[in-house]
């Protein structure tokens, strides 16, 4: 049921504003009150742009007087739900979630990702063992077997191998579920709903990421809309760091691209991506510093992971002094805000800095700049309607009974 017939139920059923809508409301941090007036008086604030709910609260934000007609103030609850406020609200909720999942894939030293496997996803203890059926071959396609938060617990403390794309889909479906809580993701998700394995496999599943059952879309590729909302409008998002140049410019194809969803993003992150529009700004920077990068002979396969991210002072006496001037150039150009507090979870490097990333593809593909963009994803719509529509009908039957 969408929101506005499960609305419309509860409107007809009673004509005063539905106690669970307020619940809820109140819940994602809407201070509401009422007053003898005729139209709602909505002060949404910026909530996106602050680091937490208290924050935003303190500021002011999400506060609402609504009609003391109960049949006004049933319609003004409803045209909350659509306030571009309450997606900032739900993000705050889905950037706990999404460092949540983050942290328990990281910490399984059983979720593993090596070149050579037995398919695109390999179980290392099979598949039904750990929770998961087959569809496709060579690993190709998988769905859970008999619960769904089972089926995840294979990545949170199991045996699997995956590359960065299944890492990714992982991510994203184990936000879900420390968002539902995991009766919730058992009741609310079908089996087929959460299949994973090749992106193009997922397109002729009921996948709610990119299947049949995923719904409409968000594009914002370089991040201008969300740039332009603030922090929290990056929480949870899917993205990918990808070769500028075409393949033949490859000497690494494990780490031709590297798939993320987006954990936490700073306050001075966010001003840099606002003051910049998105992303495409910080593309002509990895640009420039991959030109630079021409110019030193960089130490060992970690070097300019050294050089860059660790800032290694051992790694940097191997240069000589052109080298450590060029080097000191592209130091100061990672020092953006950006590439220290976009902070994004890669499977299986973990939870890190974006420019921890920039810095690593230095050296593993030394022949192209690598560019950074957010997937198509329904975080903002299919899945916050779907998540707002549980909750509704689970206090709603909570209530019946």
């Amino acid at each position: 049921m969408g929101l506005g017939l499960l609305f419309a139920a509860t409107a007809a059923a009673a004509p005063q504003p539905s106690t669970c809508a307020v619940q809820l409301l109140q819940e994602l941090g809407w201070q509401l009150e009422y007053a003898d007036i005729a139209t709602p008086l909505v002060t949404p604030g910026r909530p996106c742009t602050r680091a937490t709910l208290a924050e935003a609260q303190a500021a002011g934000d999400l506060r609402a007087v609504l009609p003391g007609d109960p049949a006004r103030a049933a319609v003004a609850v409803q045209g909350l739900f659509d306030q571009p406020a309450t997606l900032c609200a739900y993000a705050f909720k889905l950037g706990e979630a999404a460092r949540r999942a983050s942290q328990r894939l990281a910490a399984n030293p059983g979720f593993r990702f090596t070149a050579l496997q037995a398919g695109w996803i390999s179980f290392g203890n099979g598949a039904h063992a750990q929770g998961w059926t087959q569809f496709r071959s060579f690993g190709r396609g998988y769905q859970p077997l008999a619960g769904n938060s089972a089926a995840l617990d294979a990545f949170y403390r199991g045996q699997v191998r995956g590359e960065c794309g299944v890492g990714r889909q992982v991510a994203q479906l184990a936000t879900q579920r420390e968002l539902y809580g995991d009766p919730g993701f058992d009741a609310a998700f079908a089996p087929g709903e959460l299949s994973i394995g090749t992106f193009v496999t997922l397109h002729d599943t009921d996948s709610i990421l990119l299947g049949r059952h995923a719904g409409s879309f968000l594009a914002d590729g370089k991040g201008v809309r969300s740039a332009a909302l603030g922090r929290q409008a990056f929480m949870g998002v899917p993205g990918f760091i990808e070769h500028a140049f075409s393949k033949r410019f490859l000497d690494d194809l494990s780490n031709q691209a590297e798939n993320f969803i987006v954990v936490d993003v700073s306050d001075q992150a966010a001003h840099a991506l606002h003051a910049h529009a998105g992303l495409a700004y910080y593309d002509r920077v990895n640009r420039r510093l991959w030109e630079l990068a021409q110019q030193v002979q960089a130490p060992g396969r970690r070097g300019f992971e050294r050089l860059l991210y660790e800032r290694d002072a051992d790694a940097l006496k191997h240069l000589n002094n052109d080298e450590r001037a060029v080097v000191a150039q592209m130091q100061a150009l990672l020092d953006d805000p950006f590439y220290r507090g976009f902070i994004v979870y890669v499977h299986p490097r973990g939870v890190r800095p974006i420019g921890y990333h920039i810095a690593r593809l230095l050296d593993r593909n030394p022949r192209t700049p690598f560019t950074i963009d957010l997937a198509l994803h329904n975080l903002h719509t299919t899945l916050y309607q779907r998540w707002i529509a549980y909750r509704l009908a689970q206090c709603a039957s909570a209530t019946n009974r």
